[in-house]
């Protein structure tokens, strides 16, 4: 895959024990075996997209085709940033970056999963503050959301751990069942105060703030610190 072709192929965004970039095709096929593998307990179902409950090969194809699928559809005023996790090496999981009219709501959301294998230490906590670090210092956003079914308790724990504040109950239904899912949202002055991941970023030109419409002719320039 080539940065010069498309510039968020040059975007790293690393932590202590993780990176975060754009998956190449090799790195995508590592990303759609993981996906076929366990993501969560056969007895829950922590997507509002019941993606999990396709045949391994259906969650295989249909991870493949999510991340080509996001950069087909990739437009400034509607994106999302799909992000393999990779540790050591080692694809654990996807992180994405979502947003809509983002020049002009500076607001983004945030959603992942991880191989079941590498769940409960503390990755998941690392990636998004990872994404967080991209929105809030990189693309100069306002506020960050996230959502977390009711009986989600790590992933609220996550949410709270990285200083969101509860933003309201909506009701999904999901496989057929009335399921509770809890908001939450992050301002850039809780998001400061939380900061204890230590996150560094390269790549992020000014061909790549063009892509997330902020910069060049007409665009409003991010506000983020450098």
């Amino acid at each position: 895959m080539e940065a010069t072709i498309w510039p968020l192929y040059g975007l790293r965004l690393t932590t202590p024990r993780l990176e975060l970039r754009l998956p190449d095709v090799h790195t995508l096929t590592a990303m759609a075996e993981l996906a076929a593998g366990k993501v969560h307990d056969e007895s829950e179902m922590p997507f509002s997209v019941p993606w999990t409950a396709a045949s391994p090969e259906g969650r295989r194809r249909g991870c493949f085709q999510h991340v080509l699928g996001t950069l087909a559809d990739w437009r400034e005023d509607a994106w999302t940033l799909s992000t393999a996790v990779v540790h050591d090496g080692t694809v654990i999981g996807r992180c994405d970056l979502s947003a809509d009219a983002f020049a002009v709501v500076r607001e983004a959301r945030t959603g992942s999963w991880l191989g079941m294998a590498h769940q409960g230490q503390g990755f998941g906590t690392e990636m998004r503050a990872a994404l967080l670090y991209l929105a809030f210092a990189g693309l100069g956003a306002h506020s960050a959301t996230s959502a977390a079914m009711a009986d989600n308790a790590r992933s609220r724990r996550v949410s709270e751990k990285l200083g969101y504040r509860p933003d309201g109950l909506t009701v999904e239904a999901v496989q057929g069942r009335r399921r509770p899912l809890h908001r939450f949202r992050l301002d850039r002055a809780d998001w400061d105060k939380h900061r204890t991941v230590p996150v560094e970023m390269t790549g992020l030109d000014a061909a790549s703030l063009a892509l997330f419409g902020l910069g060049g002719p007409g665009r409003p320039p991010t506000d983020a610190p450098r």
